[in-house]
């Protein structure tokens, strides 16, 4: 059984909701599943971990959350390469660039992304649930 972790910020609920459809998945694939606030996880708790889910939102001029998110995600990065990660997270405007970065930022760690990342406009809809709920499975 593999062990996932789903690490998140959420500030309106859209992303938190994105988290646990991405739970849901790995956890019906047969995952160990801990779903962590971002603040919580450290570059410690990596190895623990099979693989792992990354959930932000947009914030700003398309960028992650500056006051958990990013100095935790800055303080892991060294610590995937060859892990299996995912990335979600919403957005209210603009067209994704901020995922567009992460993803970039995340592959030059060397990490594994194991499918392209799941966004959702506002509140997740019925297609982006699924997306995330895919990417769970992939992870698992």
């Amino acid at each position: 059984m593999s062990k996932v972790a789903v690490v998140y910020w959420s500030g309106t609920g859209n992303t938190a909701a994105m988290a646990q459809a991405v739970s849901d998945g790995a956890t019906g694939s047969g995952a160990e599943v801990n779903i962590i606030p971002a603040g919580q996880f450290t570059k410690d708790d990596v190895s623990a971990y099979d693989a792992i889910a990354f959930g932000c939102p947009a914030m700003g001029a398309e960028q992650l959350e500056e006051s958990e998110f990013e100095p935790m995600y800055e303080s892991v990065k060294s610590a995937l390469s060859g892990k299996k990660i995912g990335l979600f997270g919403s957005y209210g405007w603009g067209d994704g660039e901020w995922m567009r970065l992460w993803e970039a930022d995340a592959k030059a760690t060397g990490a594994n992304l194991v499918t392209d990342s799941v966004l959702a406009n506002n509140a997740p809809d019925d297609e982006a649930i699924s997306s995330c709920k895919n990417l769970g499975a992939l992870l698992a």
